[in-house]
């Protein structure tokens, strides 16, 4: 399968159902009288990163992976959301800058090796479909799979098919 038609559709698919689950924690805030805030800074354990960032991260992950995948240094981003709506605008903007990405240049890297740092001042070389089924997949799924627990954590009603389906589920 080309590098873009296995990636292209499933990080949209999964940034919206981010989206999805994100405007869920929206909602629940809204039925049951509290703050949203308090969402963005809830975790599973004292040592995880808060909802806040593993939305945030989950976006990073696929604008690395493009930027990578063009040869080109990933650029850092802020990191200042301070809402929940300002995270569903992070997601939208991370859609909008995939609709950037062109299929063709992603296909032509299927056979470039991608080296990408990994701590401690190493680095780890990868073939680009091993680094998107190593790397950015893993990386995306374990992203999003926490900032549903952390939702889902926190009383928000969420289930499977939010997860798998979002929007309409």
């Amino acid at each position: 399968m080309r590098l873009s038609a296995a990636s292209l559709p499933l990080f949209r698919k999964v940034l919206g159902n981010l989206r999805h689950i994100v405007q869920k924690g929206i909602n629940d805030a809204q039925a049951r009288g509290y703050a949203p805030q308090v969402l963005m800074q809830a975790r599973l354990a004292p040592d995880m990163l808060p909802f806040s960032r593993q939305v945030t991260v989950a976006c990073d992950v696929v604008k690395i992976w493009g930027h990578r995948m063009q040869d080109l240094e990933p650029p850092k981003y802020p990191n200042d959301e301070t809402t929940l709506e300002e995270l569903q605008t992070r997601i939208d903007q991370t859609l909008v800058w995939l609709a950037t990405l062109p299929s063709t240049v992603l296909d032509e890297a299927e056979d470039r090796d991608i080296t990408m740092p990994a701590g401690h001042g190493q680095t780890r070389t990868l073939r680009s479909d091993d680094y998107l089924q190593h790397w950015a997949l893993p990386n995306l799924f374990f992203h999003i799979t926490t900032a549903y627990a952390i939702l889902r954590h926190n009383g928000v009603p969420l289930n499977k098919h939010d997860y798998l389906y979002g929007p309409g589920s």
